[in-house]
């Protein structure tokens, strides 16, 4: 147990050297303030830089619960391959990281390594938000609704690629719904 503990801590810290290596842009901002009660619920995902789970995705929903605990239960669900595709689900964990503003959380798939998630824009009404990371190498965009206006997508677009991402690499995550 103790050769893994070590074994673990090793690859964290090798991991995260690496990163830091990499990073030539200025840290994201994040939004100023996130309601968390009216963050939580059905999110879908309407185009994304993807994980390797995420792809071939289709119908893919991001879901969350504020538990009594402060921290959020989140159901990640899609179709894999095609809209009548097997439906995986993931259930990760987030943890608010900054209780000031929440818009910077931890995301747990695998204990104990926490991903970094940053809401970097939030409608006011709570119906489009971006979520990103400071390494640029994931971002998600993300509705209340499974479509939104072209000219938002263009605009939401334009302004991850002013945060240093590289907007080629987006895929807009098919949805279909009755």
């Amino acid at each position: 147990m103790c050769k893994i503990f070590v074994v673990l801590t090793a690859m964290l810290g090798l991991t995260m050297s690496l990163s830091a290596c990499g990073a030539t842009h200025p840290p994201l901002k994040t939004v100023d303030y996130v309601n968390i009660q009216r963050f939580m619920g059905d999110w879908y995902v309407i185009a994304c830089i993807p994980t390797s789970l995420e792809i071939g995705a289709y119908n893919a929903v991001e879901s969350y619960r504020l538990d009594a605990d402060g921290t959020i239960a989140t159901t990640f669900t899609f179709r894999k391959g095609a809209f009548d595709g097997p439906l995986k689900t993931y259930k990760p964990r987030g943890f608010i990281v900054n209780t000031t503003t929440n818009s910077t959380w931890g995301m747990r798939f695998i204990w104990p390594l926490k991903a970094e998630y940053l809401i970097t824009y939030l409608t006011d009404d709570y119906t489009l938000t971006v979520v990103a990371r400071n390494k640029r190498d994931y971002v998600w965009i993300m509705a209340r609704k499974p479509e939104i206006p072209e000219a938002d997508y263009s605009r939401i677009v334009d302004m991850i690629k002013a945060q240093g991402y590289d907007t080629s690499k987006l895929i807009k995550v098919p949805q279909d719904w009755p």
